[in-house]
């Protein structure tokens, strides 16, 4: 039986990632008849595909589909953006000196949370050495906006969204026998309650919140960091009613800037525009061939 996207991730912990907002991909077929596939024609998985295309000087990285700490497989067919792929491309970027600029090219609901801390990290020290825009065409929720976050200026293009803040978890408890009829039982160590909480026991149910509260702590920090907002003001701005708990929730450009979750709306074409007309040295004339190579310039930054 062939697996979905969403039934190989659940399986493996703690998500930051809106389902509703990322259906279309969770919903795609795990990609292991076309990995079989390349296999039985020698073909290697382990292909990088490009993780950043460099224009003049603008380095533009791709933040897109269901992320995961190192995913293989879905990096090589589907494209989507891996948390190591990431680190190793700041790192890439850090050391360029042909690279003036980097702009992240969001699209993405989010996915696992695992991993999640090192390519935000990696993306915060990239910002200090190197101007880093974020433009969000779509959407940029949970571990995407948490990446998102990083950047010294997130636009937003009309009708994109940004928010989601929070983690969460897909867990189950036996109730019964199984179809084969045979009853599963769990036992930890003496000292490891902790390792497979079970949520049919209030005990239970208090670990796992527990672990979840923790990891939303340090999505908070996240944010407040990147964003410069007060740690203390965060989850009030984050609410959607007076209440602190009723985070959550995804806003739009208008709404997200008011909150301090972006800085500004505009076109696509408007953003690389902007910032790729910013990099360009002025042409010594105003020849048709001049004019010419900066219009191909930023349409090339644009792909």
């Amino acid at each position: 039986m062939t697996r979905t996207v969403e039934q190989v991730i659940a399986g493996g912990g703690l998500l930051a990632l809106d389902r509703a907002l990322s259906l279309d991909c969770i919903a795609r077929d795990w990609p292991e008849a076309a990995a079989d596939q390349a296999q039985g024609r020698g073909e290697k998985l382990a292909a990088k595909p490009e993780r950043f295309h460099v224009e003049r000087g603008v380095a533009v990285v791709p933040i897109q589909g269901v992320l995961t700490a190192n995913s293989v497989i879905l990096e090589k067919y589907y494209g989507w953006t891996t948390y190591r792929g990431l680190e190793e491309t700041c790192e890439a970027l850090a050391a360029d000196d042909s690279v003036q600029t980097v702009i992240l090219s969001v699209n993405s609901g989010g996915g696992m949370v695992w991993g999640l801390k090192g390519a935000a990290n990696a993306l915060a020290r990239l910002a200090k050495v190197k101007p880093v825009h974020a433009l969000v065409d779509t959407m940029g929720a949970s571990a995407a906006y948490w990446l998102t976050a990083q950047a010294g200026e997130v636009s937003m293009t009309a009708g994109a969204v940004v928010g989601s803040i929070g983690v969460g978890i897909s867990t189950g408890a036996y109730v019964q026998p199984g179809g084969s009829g045979v009853q599963w039982y769990e036992f930890t160590s003496t000292h490891a309650r902790a390792k497979w909480p079970d949520p049919s026991t209030e005990e239970g149910r208090a670990e796992i919140q527990r672990d979840l509260d923790v990891y939303e702590a340090e999505f908070h920090d996240a944010v407040a960091t990147g964003r410069g907002i007060d740690r203390g003001e965060l989850a009030a701005r984050l609410s959607v009613t007076d209440d602190p708990r009723d985070g959550g929730a995804i806003f739009g450009p208008a709404e997200a800037i008011s909150r301090g979750l972006a800085d500004r709306m505009e076109t696509r074409s408007e953003f690389y525009a902007r910032l790729v007309g910013e990099m360009m040295p002025s042409p010594k004339s105003k020849s048709r061939a001049s004019v010419a190579r900066a219009r191909a310039a930023q349409a090339a930054a644009q792909l």
